[in-house]
């Protein structure tokens, strides 16, 4: 099993082993502490999407810790 890592960042999860950095923004500040997630599939439309300031469609972690 893989443990999904969160890009501190752009909160980003990254669900592939071995990554060192985040696929989009290239930070390299990540964590596999975080708590819930949201599926972002309509940013434009999504009024989550523009709280959370999310401009691309994806998985992104609701709460990051450590």
């Amino acid at each position: 099993m893989i443990k999904e890592k969160a890009c501190r960042n752009c909160r980003t999860i990254i669900e592939e082993a071995n990554v060192k950095e985040c696929p989009e923004c290239g930070s390299k500040s990540l964590t596999t502490f975080w708590r819930g997630y949201v599926v972002i599939i309509n940013p434009e439309k999504s009024e989550i999407a523009k709280k959370m300031g999310i401009t691309k469609p994806g998985k992104y972690a609701l709460q990051l810790s450590r």
